[in-house]
């Protein structure tokens, strides 16, 4: 992403396929770059152990709990849109910082919140950031990857996002546990659900500092006229051969581009290029299943169907460590087995074992709460498939859409098409998150038939129109754009 053009235009900088030290450096380097997805992870998820908290302190309905539990979306969808010009212009770097900043400034505004208002102002500021680490670190990424593992190392966000989870929910459980649940007096006269949000300040303090060790995309330098200081990256990252050569190359690539416009985005014709529409698609349908619904509100969920707050944690944490050891699954598996068939297969996957809680939930009876109580095997295979569930999206649409997204789109639309993509995504998102509560109460069964649905429409949309971008550089992810016939399924 530069001032002249578009993300990670530049091919791979590892294309002559040396293996040198340097390997161990761009590891380190994304790795860092990839803990803006803990951060990501961690204002998303932390959330879930403070929702009856959060209902029970300000007095609020399912709708408005909705809103407010989905406020973080809404500064995601914004962060996302506005990433890319902002980082053309200021640098990657310098946006990780800012990032790092409002996850700061969040955790203190939504845990200190005296009125709902005043929590959900500081949950939109902190989703500015997650907007923000969404776009910029699957980029930079890209950009310093080479090809032939730039899935596992694209695969880094999703793991750090997972990971980030798992810190949250158990960082939820375990100050619930020593106050005695959630809604209970702990530090400083400040209740637990308050402690939840005021600890994401340790990493995003963090984040902020190893953002300090870690070089500015050469490309960008390049892009910048600051050849000297893109020199020594490119010599950190390949060593000293052919430096001259690679920076020729991004000067060539360079020179070929405009400054990104979302106008680029659309056909003669006025509608968008079929190559976008794969990308937004891939985003709403990562979303559409529902995926945060166990991230945002299992505690909530599982309370419903009768299990106590303290089991409620445990399931949840326990889903999330389950979460990460799929997403290293995908990282094996990425670039060995290809972007696509782990698709299809988490897809079928997530299809099943939604399709199961929908009958489970549709069919248990309704209790004179109001909720329905699983009795028998009921709840175990409720339990299981909701595991599962789990184990199919996190070893599939999970790091796979993050990968795409950071290397499917042409040169020319790389930016604009990323951020465009990363909205949609978010506002996906909101729109499941805010809208689970309401559909909670007219039926489970009906919530997750609805997200049964959608995994369904993804793997047939999968089957159709996406295309394999497994050891392909990015040079020639060229896609479909107007006036060429390159097909993208």
């Amino acid at each position: 992403m530069s001032e002249h053009g578009s993300f990670t235009n530049e091919p791979s900088l590892f294309d002559d396929g040396e293996e040198t030290q340097s390997g161990r450096s761009v590891v380190r380097i994304a790795g860092v770059a990839a803990l803006g997805g803990l951060l990501f992870g961690y204002d998303s998820a932390v959330i879930n152990g403070a929702v009856s908290a959060i209902e029970d302190k300000f007095e609020v309905g399912s709708t408005t709990l909705g809103f407010a539990v989905a406020s973080v979306l809404l500064g995601a969808a914004t962060g996302a849109m506005t990433a890319g010009k902002f980082a053309d212009k200021f640098g990657r770097l310098y946006m990780m910082k800012v990032a790092a900043i409002l996850f700061f400034v969040s955790a203190f505004g939504a845990g200190l919140a005296v009125n709902l208002e005043m929590f959900v102002f500081f949950r939109i500021v902190g989703g500015f950031g997650v907007g923000v680490a969404s776009v910029i670190a699957p980029a930079y990424i890209a950009e310093i990857s080479p090809a032939r593992i730039r899935g596992r190392l694209g695969s880094l966000q999703q793991l750090a996002i997972v990971s980030g989870i798992f810190i949250s929910l158990l960082v939820d459980y375990l100050l619930a546990h020593i106050a005695g649940g959630s809604r209970e007096t702990l530090w400083l006269g400040l209740e637990a659900w308050r402690w939840m949000f005021i600890a994401m300040a340790v990493p995003s303090i963090a984040y902020g500092l190893l953002a300090l060790t870690i070089p500015e995309s050469p490309r960008y330098l390049v892009a910048s006229h600051r050849i000297p200081e893109a020199r020594k990256v490119l010599a950190l990252l390949l060593g000293e051969k052919n430096l001259e050569i690679t920076i020729d190359r991004i000067k060539r690539t360079l020179s070929q581009e405009k400054p990104p416009s979302w106008r680029d985005l659309r056909t003669p014709a006025g509608g968008l290029i079929p190559i976008v529409w794969v990308g937004l698609a891939l985003s709403v349908f990562q979303q559409a299943v529902g995926i945060n619904v166990i991230f945002y509100y299992s505690n909530v969920l599982w309370e419903a169907v009768g299990f106590d707050e303290s089991s409620s944690f445990i399931i949840t944490v326990i889903t999330s460590v389950v979460n990460i050891a799929t997403t290293l699954i995908a990282i094996a598996l990425v670039d060995k087995v290809g972007r696509k068939p782990l698709l299809l297969v988490g897809s079928a996957g997530m299809a099943v074992t939604l399709a199961t809680m929908a009958v489970i939930f549709g069919t248990t009876p309704i209790g004179d709460d109001g909720v329905p109580h699983l009795s028998g095997v009921t709840g175990p295979i409720a339990l299981i498939a909701a595991n599962l569930f789990v184990v199919a999206f996190g070893m599939s649409w999970g790091p796979v859409v993050w990968v795409l997204l950071g290397e499917m789109f042409p040169n020319r639309i790389r930016a604009a098409a990323l951020s465009f993509a990363a909205g949609g995504q978010w506002v996906a998102n909101w729109i499941i998150t805010v809208t689970f509560p309401s559909l909670k109460d007219l039926s489970l069964g009906l919530a997750y038939g609805m997200y049964a649905t959608f995994a369904i429409l993804s793997l047939l949309f999968v089957m159709k129109w996406v295309r394999e971008t497994k050891g392909v550089t990015l040079e020639d992810m060229q896609g479909e754009l107007p006036g060429q016939t390159k097909s993208v399924s």
